[in-house]
């Protein structure tokens, strides 16, 4: 009894460890794209320079730019306590 257990357990171990072995290779290659081109080499490398030639250096959005308001701030609060008054804008806690 204590030698068919053993073997049953084995025969297990084993039938799990075999589920590794059909995995593909381990770089993940069966995963890489493939790329059917007829361009050549020049041609791209010239694309890429005219590429390189137009981009901006400066990131986007990076660029500030400043407004000057002519709005007076009495005149910009009175017009925002009119607003919570007559409930345009949300005061207050949500219940």
């Amino acid at each position: 009894m204590n030698k068919t257990a053993r073997f049953l357990s084995l025969a297990a171990v084993a039938a799990f460890a075999s589920f590794g072995a059909m995995a593909d290779e381990a770089d993940g290659s069966q995963f890489a794209l493939q790329f059917d081109t007829n361009r050549t080499r020049a041609e791209v490398a010239v694309e890429a320079s005219t590429v390189a030639q137009t981009r901006s250096q400066e990131p986007a959005g990076s660029r500030v730019t400043t407004y000057q308001s002519t709005a007076d701030r009495s005149a910009v609060r009175a017009q925002a306590a009119e607003a919570v008054r007559t409930g345009q804008i949300p005061s207050g806690e949500l219940g």
